[in-house]
């Protein structure tokens, strides 16, 4: 199948999710080629990640799947070709993002023909393709934190004819010029919105991005103020990113040996804090700042991970040493918790408090910005705050 009928295909893709309907992204999407961007790539396996290029079968197919392709790992550019002699562990450090995710945020810009636009996170440079193609190549500067990575998109995106101002920089602090664009967009996630970002945004401009927070996380675009300071909305729409380097937080506190644990039944299960697709999960967050959810590893019993999908053991763990283990009993769901707070007695509270309030699903959820002091609130921005915690 030629690149143009692939191309056609995940648009049409796109199309039947409800993610794409505005017809200069559907033009964008059928128009840029993404296999120029992603000449190599891993792929997850049960072993680690494996390595994948344009000389393997089945390469152009898996360029234009509707899935997130991992291009580095660990920030770490030699793993490639370890992982060329056989799989490699690793974390995923830089990706071309799910095309639907993408398709999400570009319409969620809301740009006009002459907007000059920002994004944060060149990555492999598909989405500045993408906006290239939208906007004109003189309307768009991208920047990202890794050298060796700006230098490939750069290259990618002239092999394309497009030819936006690319710089190396930290993207927590905007384009390094210092020019105020009408639209930001950062492809990765950040744990507090940056005050660079509006300080470059015109008034009246917007901001849209992804919130790295271990429950909760999720688009939101922010309206620009005078200044560091914006108002928005959280999205209905999920999205998650690997974030910016700055942003990246630490690994969630180890749990405890499982021995003598003191189990009581619940009617709460876990899975409704910690699954993006359950509604609580974002009020959950406001209520339980910095909580984590983790597995633990069958190796070890006591080792934990982030995850998200994962079937196995769910717990969840907070810096200040509290923890939370949950286990399924028959048909109902049984709790152990420790350390110096409660954590399952706050989660039940805070879903009574949920349901009280109507069952308020995240696009009801606000986000204010004014330089580092930055609060979410629910309805309105005079409602019910919460702090965001960074």
């Amino acid at each position: 199948m030629g690149t143009q009928r692939l191309r056609r295909r995940l648009v049409k893709h796109l199309v039947e999710q409800d993610v794409l309907h505005d017809a200069h992204w559907v033009e964008a999407f059928r128009s840029v080629p993404r296999h120029v961007f992603l000449p190599r790539f891993f792929l997850p396996s049960d072993r680690g990640w494996t390595a994948m290029d344009a000389g393997d079968p089945g390469w152009l197919e898996q360029v234009y799947s509707p899935e997130v392709l991992v291009t580095q790992l660990d920030d770490d550019p030699s793993l490639w070709d370890e992982a060329r002699r056989g799989p490699v562990p690793g974390i995923p450090s830089s990706s071309s993002s799910m095309p639907a995710i993408m398709a999400i945020m570009l319409e969620e810009l809301r740009v006009g023909d002459g907007q000059r636009v920002l994004e944060i996170g060149t990555g492999t440079g598909y989405n500045a393709g993408l906006l290239s193609h939208r906007c004109g190549s003189g309307q768009v500067s991208t920047v990202d934190i890794d050298a060796e990575l700006v230098t490939a998109a750069r290259e990618h995106l002239q092999a394309c004819g497009y030819a936006p101002s690319c710089a190396v920089g930290d993207g927590a602090l905007g384009f390094p010029a210092g020019v105020l664009f009408d639209r930001v967009l950062c492809t990765a996630s950040v744990s507090a919105i940056p005050p660079a970002w509006l300080e470059q945004t015109v008034p009246g401009g917007l901001v849209v991005t992804t919130l790295n927070r271990p429950l909760g996380a999720g688009l939101v675009r922010l309206v620009a103020g005078e200044g560091a300071k914006g108002t928005g909305r959280v999205l209905a729409r999920d999205g998650r990113f690997m974030p910016l380097r700055a942003h990246r937080r630490a690994e969630p506190a180890a749990l405890p040996a499982p021995d003598d644990a003191d189990w009581r039944p619940t009617r709460l299960p876990m899975s409704r804090l910690v699954k993006p697709e359950r509604k609580f999960e974002f009020f959950a967050s406001l209520e339980l700042p910095d909580v984590h959810p983790v597995r633990e590893k069958p190796s070890s019993g006591t080792s934990v991970v982030l995850t998200r999908a994962d079937p196995g053991p769910i717990a969840l763990t907070h810096p200040d040493g509290s923890w939370v283990r949950c286990r399924k009993a028959g048909e109902t769901f049984e709790v152990a918790q420790g350390g110096p707070r409660a954590l399952w007695d706050l989660a039940e509270r805070a879903y009574v408090l949920w349901k009280s309030l109507g069952k308020p699903e995240r696009d009801r959820f606000g986000l204010t910005v004014d330089g580092s002091h930055q609060e979410f609130w629910l309805d309105e921005p005079d409602g019910l705050r919460w702090p965001l915690v960074a």
